[in-house]
């Protein structure tokens, strides 16, 4: 008997059962994750379609629901063209998940508002790390970037949105009780989301179509991210949907 290939047999067997068995883990755990979720917002018969279409829901299910105006802004994107501007120095791109604040102290000689960002995983990408700004320090504005360029490790260089935001909500007094998100959700699961569909996020943010003009209106947006990286924005006022497919 040849012991040298019987040997390494066995070390391909047992690299194929551990990876059988870290897979099943990982399949376990999400499935557990899924049943320690209370669905007790959505109807017996959205609960029902998610069952049908195999449709799961990772992250809770957020249960306010403020009063918000829609917000003016000015941004016409012209920067998302430009090469990215170099730092004076790279910078550790660890402190984005570590200390935040630490990197905008980091960042604030060059990009002096970045305390009023907000990272967002789940449109970053390998090599670029993408951040938005605040609406009254609080909700997202979604379709506003920052873009922080890493490579080795290092944040190396960025592009910074001109942008002007208007009234906060606090000047405002034209505010409505946004829609449920669970509401929201049950909508997208009875009528856009396609089968097998993993929901990993749920955010309430605002959301406005990017214009070359002098000022823009963003309306208070729910928006839901799929695992396979599409989102799917619901209008938190009218309940209008915009989906991967849409282009309004």
């Amino acid at each position: 008997m040849d012991w040298g290939k019987a040997k390494n047999v066995l070390i391909y067997a047992f690299l194929v059962l551990n990876l059988l068995l870290c897979y099943q883990l990982w399949m376990d755990l999400r499935d557990q994750a899924s049943a320690n979720l209370d669905f007790t917002s959505l109807s017996a018969e959205t609960q029902a379609v998610m069952e049908q279409k195999g449709i799961r829901v990772l992250c809770p299910i957020p249960a306010a629901t403020p009063q918000l105006p829609d917000i003016t802004y000015i941004y016409s994107g012209e920067e998302q063209n430009d090469p990215p501007v170099p730092l004076k120095e790279p910078i550790d791109s660890g402190l984005m998940y570590s200390s935040f604040t630490e990197l905008s102290n980091e960042l604030q000689g060059q990009i002096t508002d970045i305390a009023t960002y907000r990272f967002d995983a789940q449109e970053s990408e390998v090599g670029k790390f993408v951040l938005h700004p605040l609406v009254d320090n609080k909700y997202s504005l979604f379709q506003v970037r920052l873009e922080l360029i890493n490579n080795n490790q290092k944040i190396v260089a960025y592009r910074w949105p001109k942008i002007e935001i208007g009234a906060s909500s606090s000047e405002v007094k034209d505010v409505q009780k946004v829609l449920p998100a669970s509401q929201a959700l049950s909508s997208l699961i009875e009528k856009y989301f396609p089968a097998d569909s993993v929901v990993k996020e749920i955010e309430l943010g605002y959301y406005g179509e990017l214009f070359n003009s002098e000022s823009q209106v963003a309306s208070p947006m729910w928006r839901f991210m799929l695992e396979n990286g599409n989102a799917y924005y619901v209008d938190a006022i009218s309940a209008d949907i915009i989906s991967p497919k849409t282009t309004e």
